[in-house]
């Protein structure tokens, strides 16, 4: 009872927090009052003066260790003096600094390790300088917007006119996105103006704000619309867009603010770390803070698909147009089956048996749950009792019933599952040939191509089912230009570029009978959600984040705020209105449309697919009523149709959520006649969604409506509204329904299901990411390292020492097993006699060999030109990296799949994945240390006959090059500072015939230079 009562007296924790911050609020007011006697000058003053205080904080960038005990005296004193700069400025704060540097190696060393050891500090004492300075920062912002209204802005080649002033609120969600929060603000309160506050603020680190858009349009819109004005203030603003190349990129994220989309930061992550050779290459330059716009729409929609790099598999899939006229066929003798039992249930009830009735429906759900007849049946309450009562009888013989199928339907979880009356269909004559034996027991003969074929044209017949079955077109994707391109459920926007993965784009290409893109070969990926975990510093924006607030703080550690409206809402949201058919529901939202079109009244509908809109669009041109279409195939158009969409007359049909980040202004005389109508034609699976339709009207204090058509053949009410209130709804369709308890209950359901999806993907990811973040590491140690020789000590001494470990005595722990050793030590460039052998234990053998290898392969190099051979030595560990990477993926990828089939044994998938995943990674990095030094050794091999023969043609090139190193030769014709092809995009497998027809596999021949 007490604890309720707190509230009353104390408010909320939102708004106790909201209450806190007004109090900056009124220091910034002041601070604002006192500029405003200032010149523009005083803005670029302290800007200047506040850059220059945090660039303390940055790293030190002083020469490796090897170059400074190669330096001169007079390079030496200079390295001497820029050292004592940064130093010098950081003493006051880090007494622990040396008092001075001198001119000398060990000075030098001895000031860059002092530095080493207080760079963990630089993070909070940069944190606090920023929050002191906040109030007079936000000030500085707000008096240059004031300064700015009146000027026109080039905004995607348009004149704008500036006319905005930081309010309160806006002030407020400022504060709370400094403060690492995701800030709710309303529809048209000015998300994209309160971006500006802590963007400045952080951009005075130097160290690169990251603001991310949903898309490509957003981003060049606010660089240049909001750029103007941290232009006016000092800072360089850059914007990434799609198919820009690397080096204009890379001047992109050299700005103080960088605006991109999601994907354009994360595929340039992925392309730094598991791409990219040289330092040359990658583009990004840290990763501080991103601020993200849509936060809901990235963080939640957009983390169940991850983003992946990948090139073309070594086999083209001609596979699924050989199984496409089977499986075609296959789906036309499943409907005209389906078709039987709905003609069975039929003359059942006509004969009123319901049991037999009740059997034939089931069997129709179980095989066509889309099938129209079944969806008309299910418009008689008596009929969904009868059949939710036969589906619960029958659900232990399920397995069944389903044989008498040729394939069952489950539409939940998004699977088509051959039965063996299909199998049967599909072979005839040949049962084994869907069954992969027991791998534990003898093959009898089979060999293993025959066994990897049956296994892919299983897994082709599994996908083009679900292509068949479950992805719709124009409503999962469409096709456009020869293309069949990816619809975001969430957004309705076309997802360029992104591909189902496992083969099912493949599939849904050969269904369409478009050109099959080959199969791909994944080179590097990460999750949205672990991208994002990688900044320093994260926030967000959105209109709805309460209802997965749980999830952000989980995952994320973002924790959401409300923040007021500036103006009071004053929206009025109807009641939902329920109907029995889809066809019903559609001629009830033309009727409304009608009404308030004859009115002047603007209405804006929105509908789940794109299939949906058109529906919609063709009833409202036989009505007589114009309009204008917002969806995936319209995209290009989006913020010009929905900035119109509040004039009079005007009726807008969109996607869910498209035109997000352009706000609807009413045209004159709107208010009058109630504001703009905003129509939903379906509820979406998540609250958020519906949360963001409405919020398309009463932005500001404007008026506005908003009001929800169900019908019962909506896929949220059929797959997961509560059976026993169906039935019930069913007799009141037609009228206003306050369905919030039955509508929010369903929605709640499928959000704990898609949140515990994504929650699966980031368990598991998680495995992978600390993979990921040992080899990217270690990539990027190769790529930095000041002198590839420590590196290539450590490599010689973890492989030598891996190498003995992996080769056990069988008797006494403390004597090797010499034959078996000997066997592996020939196949290594060194010699060691039996003598040296059995005076050695395993720790003294490693010490020998590890001194022999590095003998033996500095002494194949100590004549070639070091930064020839510095290039090639990196480019020989990169590649061994790379490959065994590659491979790793695949094999976790495996690992991923069939790790879930161990839940049927009383065993945690997680676990297990766990378990083995650590066996793989160790297994990884012995082979990446292996591979290195075989390449190594190579690599010097090739590079001493390529210098030899140079140096016998008196420094000519010979005319076809080296034919046992042609990556060699590639690399030296080259044009400096030229653009390489991204490894791997057209290698060979590495157990594949190599190209050149000598007959060997590829990685022992040309693949060892590759």
């Amino acid at each position: 009872m007490i604890t309720r009562l707190f509230p009353n007296f104390l408010g909320s924790k939102n708004a106790r927090e909201v209450n806190r911050i007004r109090a900056i609020v009124a220091r910034i007011h002041k601070s604002e009052d006192a500029l405003r006697q200032e010149n523009s000058a005083k803005h670029l003053d302290l800007t200047a003066g506040w850059k220059n205080h945090l660039a303390r904080y940055h790293p030190l960038v002083a020469p490796a260790n090897h170059l400074i005990e190669a330096m001169d005296a007079e390079s030496l004193l200079a390295t001497a003096e820029a050292v004592e700069t940064r130093l010098a400025a950081l003493r006051s704060e880090f007494s622990a600094l040396p008092a001075s540097v001198e001119a000398t190696v060990s000075s030098i060393d001895a000031a860059k390790e002092a530095f080493a050891r207080i760079e963990d500090r630089f993070a909070k004492a940069r944190a606090k300088y920023l929050e002191s300075i906040l109030p007079e920062a936000y000030a500085v912002v707000k008096s240059a917007a004031r300064r700015l209204c009146g000027s026109e802005i080039l905004v995607n080649g348009q004149p704008l006119k500036w006319e905005m002033v930081h309010f309160d609120v806006q002030l407020i969600g400022g504060v709370a996105l400094h403060r690492g929060m995701i800030a709710e603000m309303q529809t048209g309160e000015g998300k994209t103006l309160v971006a500006t506050l802590p963007v400045f603020l952080n951009a005075l680190t130097g160290l690169g704000v990251h603001v991310v858009t949903v898309n490509d349009y957003l981003a060049k819109r606010d660089s240049e619309w909001m750029g103007a004005l941290f232009r006016s203030l000092g800072l360089t603003v850059g914007c990434l867009t799609n198919q820009m190349p690397p080096q204009q990129r890379r001047g992109e994220y050299a700005c103080d603010i960088t605006y991109g989309t999601n994907s354009e930061f994360g595929f340039d992550y992925l392309r730094d770390n598991g791409i990219a050779t040289t330092r040359g290459e990658q583009v990004q330059r840290g990763h501080y803070f991103a601020l993200i716009d849509e936060v809901d729409s990235i963080l939640i929609d957009d983390a169940r698909t991850p983003l992946i790099i990948s090139g073309p598999a070594p086999k083209p899939s001609h596979e699924l147009v050989v199984h496409k006229v089977s499986v075609e066929q296959l789906v036309k003798r499943q409907t005209a089956l389906c078709n039987a039992y709905a003609e069975e249930a039929k003359k059942s009830l006509d004969a009123g048996d319901m049991a037999a009735a009740g059997l034939a429906l089931y069997k129709l759900k179980l095989g066509q749950p889309r099938n129209r007849r079944l969806l008309r049946f299910m418009e008689d309450p008596e009929l969904r009792r009868l059949l939710q009562s036969t589906e619960l009888k029958f659900q232990k013989n399920n397995l069944k019933l389903k044989d008498e199928l040729y394939f069952a339907i489950d539409e939940k979880k998004q699977d088509a599952d051959l039965t063996e009356k299909g199998r049967v269909q599909l072979a005839p004559g040949d049962p084994d040939s869907f069954t992969l034996p027991d791998l534990d027991v003898n093959i009898s003969g089979e060999t293993e191509a025959m066994m990897s074929e049956r296994a892919a044209k299983i897994h082709h017949i599994a996908q083009l089912l679900k292509a068949y079955c479950l992805y719709e077109r124009d409503v999962h994707y469409v096709v456009r230009d020869g293309k069949v391109t990816i619809i975001d459920e969430s957004t309705g926007r076309e997802m360029a570029g992104r591909r189902w993965s496992d083969g099912l784009h493949q599939a849904v290409e050969a269904k369409e009978n478009v050109a099959i893109e080959r199969e791909t070969r994944t080179y590097a990926t990460v999750t949205i959600q672990n991208y994002f975990r990688i900044y320093e510093k994260l926030a967000g924006m959105t209109g709805t984040a309460e209802t997965e607030a749980a999830e952000f703080h989980d995952i994320y550690q973002l924790d959401v705020l409300p923040i007021p409206t500036n103006l009071t809402n004053i929206r009025i949201d109807g009641n939902d209105r329920i109907f029995k058919t889809r066809r019903e529901k559609f001629n009830a939202v033309v009727q409304r449309i009608s009404e308030s079109n004859s009115t002047g009244q603007p209405v804006l509908v929105g509908t789940a697919s794109v299939d949906a809109s058109e529906t919609l669009s063709r009833m409202l041109k036989r009505a007589k009523i114009g309009h204008a279409v917002l969806n995936a195939k319209f995209h290009e158009q989006e913020a010009e149709i929905v900035s119109k969409a509040g004039q009079r007359n005007a009726v807008t049909v969109s996607t869910n959520m498209a035109g997000r980040g352009t706000d609807i202004a009413l045209g004159e005389g709107i208010a009058a006649l109630g504001g703009l109508f905003v129509i939903g034609t379906e509820r979406h699976t998540s609250r958020r969604v519906d949360r963001q339709l409405r919020g398309r009207c009463a932005r500001q204090g404007d008026p506005g409506r908003s009001e929800f058509f169900i019908s019962l053949e909506d896929d949220l009410m059929r797959n997961h509204a509560a059976p026993d209130q169906m039935a019930a709804l069913i007799e009141r369709a037609g009228k206003r329904q306050s369905l919030g308890g039955l509508v929010e209950n369903a929605q709640k359901r499928v959000e704990q299901r898609d949140y515990q999806a994504r929650k699966q993907v980031l368990d598991f990811d998680d495995v992978m990411n600390m993979h990921r973040g040992i080899v990217y590491g270690l990539r990027n140690e190769v790529l930095f390292a000041g002198d590839t020789r420590k590196l290539i000590d450590d490599l010689v001494e973890e492989s030598v020492a891996a190498g003995v470990a992996n080769h056990p005595p069988e008797g006494d722990p403390h004597q090797p097993d010499h034959d078996d050793l000997h066997r592996w030590i020939s196949t290594m460039p060194v010699a060691i006699s039996t003598e040296e052998l059995s005076s050695c234990d395993p720790a003294g053998l490693i010490t020998l060999l590890a001194a022999r290898v590095r003998e033996s392969y500095f002494g194949r190099v100590k004549d070639l030109p070091m930064e020839l051979l510095d290039q090639e030595e990196r480019r020989a560990i990169l590649f061994a990296i790379d490959d065994q990477w590659q491979e790793h993926l695949e094999r976790m990828e495996e690992l991923r799949e069939g790790v879930f089939l161990r839940a049927q044994g009383q065993k945690d998938p997680l676990v297990e994945y766990k378990n083995e995943s650590y066996v793989l990674f160790t297994g990884l990095m012995e082979s990446i240390h292996r591979e290195a030094l075989q390449n190594l050794f190579q690599s010097a091999s090739g590079l001493g006959r390529f210098v030899r023969q140079m140096r016998d043609s008196a420094g000519t090139p010979p005319r076809d090059g080296d034919p046992h190193n042609p990556r060699l030769e590639l690399n030296l014709q080259s044009e400096p500072g030229g653009s390489s092809p991204e490894p791997g995009a057209s290698r060979p497998r590495r157990n594949s015939p190599c190209p050149c027809g000598s007959g060997k596999k590829y990685k022992q021949c040309c693949g060892r230079y590759a």
